[in-house]
């Protein structure tokens, strides 16, 4: 038998995905150095799989800058009684699909908080993304004038985490509330949703600019959601080179 080279085996590996059948076979038949051989082999191909699809699904994600919650400075937060930092790090509320309702003072932690959760997904593998809110009104507006809205809303709808930051920082028009709308109904008791926003509910009619589509997307969010509010001094103010 002639010599295989490195070259023959990459090859050989990308022209194939191994079965149960063929690797119990070639398990049984060798040795015990060769079996911890192809053990390491086969523990190296699923983590290099695993860091692929995490790179793709942060790419995907449209982070604006990657977060992480280690070292996060929960003073500003204040969670509700039966909530905390232990459930939300875990993130078995995007298992639940349940929502997040981040509220209160500008600049103390709510978009640092979502960006962190989106990325913490991405590294478990599960599909998540981004937007503020103005770009996902943006987007979902000029899909419906190409005519492929039902396409952008599946390809919103493939995430498991949506982020929808800085509700009611900007206007929203009468066509694009209700586009919004759309995104948050369709995901009611299937993904998770994450709000950032510096609006009591008694306010989010002037974002929808109708009262009754406001509260038929506050019930469905409380159904299943938790509010976690923020206060205290911007943290960008407080670390301000201008004084």
């Amino acid at each position: 038998m002639s010599q295989i080279s490195v070259q023959d085996v990459i090859d050989a590996g990308r022209r194939t995905s191994l079965t149960g059948s063929v690797l119990e076979e070639w398990a049984v038949k060798g040795t015990p150095k060769q079996r911890e051989y192809l053990h390491e082999i086969l523990v190296a191909e699923h983590e290099s799989r695993l860091e692929s699809r995490r790179r793709r699904l942060l790419k995907a994600a449209r982070l604006p800058a990657l977060k992480s919650l280690s070292g996060f400075d929960y003073n500003a937060v204040r969670f509700p009684t039966d909530y905390g930092r232990e459930p939300l790090e875990s993130r078995e509320f995007i298992t639940h699909a349940q929502d997040l309702v981040l509220y209160g003072d500008v600049g103390t932690g709510k978009t640092h908080m979502a960006s962190a959760l989106v990325a913490a997904a991405c590294n478990r593998g599960i599909p998540a993304r981004f937007f503020t809110t103005s770009a996902l009104v943006m987007a979902l507006r000029r899909a419906k004038e190409e005519d492929r809205l039902d396409k952008e809303l599946a390809s919103i709808a493939k995430n498991e985490l949506i982020v929808i930051d800085e509700l009611g920082y900007l206007p929203i028009d009468t066509e694009g509330a209700r586009l919004l709308f759309q995104v948050i109904t369709d995901g009611y008791e299937r993904r998770s949703l994450v709000i950032t926003t510096n609006l009591e509910f008694s306010r989010w009619g002037t974002v929808f600019g109708d009262d009754n589509m406001a509260a038929a997307v506050i019930d469905r969010l409380v159904h299943h959601g938790r509010l976690l509010q923020f206060r205290g001094e911007s943290y960008r103010v407080k670390n301000a080179l201008m004084k």
